[in-house]
């Protein structure tokens, strides 16, 4: 059975960076074709996907948000990160990591989610 856990800092200061964790059991981070995913959802919004690393190092992210998103893995830790630089409230969301099978977009395993609210 896999399992995500998301972990990070709850409250953020406008203009900082936003850092998150996801940390991996049950299933490497490097095994071929998965690909662990940064999904948010801000308060009465729907769930916005902000990007992506492969089983092989690989990323990719959404347009919208590419230049000022950063994610990046510890295999040695079975990890992935998060790094959103610059955020404002409107980076306020629910934040979830999630497994992809071959980067289809559909998600089989899911973390809990963890909220994140920027304000001064």
């Amino acid at each position: 059975q896999v399992q995500l856990q998301e972990s990070g800092p709850g409250l953020v200061k406008p203009s900082q960076t936003l850092s998150l964790t996801c940390t991996v059991s049950g299933g490497s981070i490097t095994t071929s074709y998965y690909y662990w995913s940064w999904i948010r959802q801000p308060p009465g919004k729907g769930l916005e996907w902000m990007g992506a690393i492969g089983y092989d190092g690989s990323t990719d992210y959404s347009p919208s948000l590419k230049s000022h998103t950063s994610i990046s893995r510890d295999t040695s830790k079975n990890q992935f990160s998060l790094q959103l630089s610059s955020v404002t409230p409107e980076d306020t969301a629910v934040y979830y990591c999630a497994r992809d099978p071959y980067g289809s977009g559909r998600y089989d395993y899911w973390g809990q989610g963890t909220q994140v609210t920027v304000s001064s």
